[in-house]
C-alpha cells in the first residue's frame, strides 16, 4: 500500500491513543499524539478557562498543524492521535457555548482555523471512534488523570452531540466509524486485526462501516 495520512478523531476516553499507538507499531507507520505534558498553556487553562481558552486554541492549531505537515511529508504512512479539524468544530465550539471563549476571539479562531486549515492536503481516512457517554466516563475515572477530574458526564455529551453533528456534514475523506464500547482492540488480539482489516478496506475503496465487536 503507498503512502497513507490517517487521522484519529473520538470524544475524550474514547480509545484514539490507545488505537492510534496500535496500527502504528502492528503497520509500522508513523504515529503522532496530542500536546499535553509539553502544552505550555494547559495549567493556566485549567485554572482559569474563560481567560486562557484562546490561547490555549490558538497554541493547539499551531501544534497540529505542523504535526500535520510533518506528516503529510513523511514519506512513511501515518496516523495521527485526534484530527486538526476536532478543535474547531468541537473544543473551540464547546467553549464558545459555555461562555469560555468569547465571541470576538472565537470568530476570530475561526477566522484562522480555516485558512490553515485550507492550506492542508486532506486526509485519506479518519476513523471516527464512537462510545457512549457513561462508558467514558467510567475509563475517565478509572485512569485518573489530574487534569481530566472536572470532566462531567454533561459535558462528555455536549461533546457528543457536537460529534454527531460534524460527522454527519464531513466530507473530505471518508470514514470509518467504530464503537469502542465493545470493541477491545487494547486486550484482544483479533479485535486489532478487525479493525486493521477494516481501516485498510475503507483505504482501499470499500464502503463504510459502522463497526461493532462481533
Amino acid at each position: 500500500m503507498s503512502k497513507r495520512l490517517v487521522v484519529v478523531a473520538g470524544n475524550i476516553g474514547a480509545g484514539k491513543t490507545s488505537l492510534t499507538e496500535r496500527i502504528g507499531s502492528r503497520l509500522g507507520w508513523r504515529t503522532d499524539f496530542e500536546s499535553v505534558a509539553d502544552n505550555p498553556y494547559l495549567p493556566d487553562f485549567y485554572a482559569d478557562m474563560r481567560a486562557w481558552s484562546f490561547h490555549l486554541q490558538i497554541y493547539f492549531l499551531g501544534h497540529r498543524a505542523d504535526q500535520y505537515l510533518e506528516a503529510a511529508h513523511d514519506p512513511r504512512s501515518a496516523i495521527l492521535d485526534r484530527s486538526i479539524y476536532e478543535d474547531a468544530f468541537i473544543f473551540s465550539r464547546a467553549l464558545h457555548h459555555m461562555g469560555n471563549l468569547a465571541e470576538r476571539d472565537y470568530l476570530a479562531y475561526r477566522n484562522l482555523f480555516d485558512l490553515v486549515v485550507g492550506s492542508l492536503p486532506p486526509p485519506n481516512l479518519l476513523v471516527y471512534l464512537k462510545c457512549p457517554v457513561e462508558v467514558l466516563m467510567a475509563r475517565i475515572q478509572r485512569r485518573a488523570r489530574n487534569m481530566e477530574t472536572g470532566i462531567s458526564a454533561s459535558y462528555l455529551s455536549l461533546l457528543d452531540s457536537f460529534y454527531e453533528e460534524w460527522m454527519r456534514a464531513f466530507d473530505l475523506c471518508p470514514v470509518l466509524t467504530i464503537r469502542t464500547d465493545d470493541l477491545d482492540y487494547v486486550n484482544q488480539p483479533m479485535a486489532l486485526e478487525v479493525v486493521v482489516a477494516r481501516i485498510q478496506e475503507r483505504l482501499g475503496g470499500k464502503e463504510e462501516l459502522d463497526l461493532r465487536s462481533k
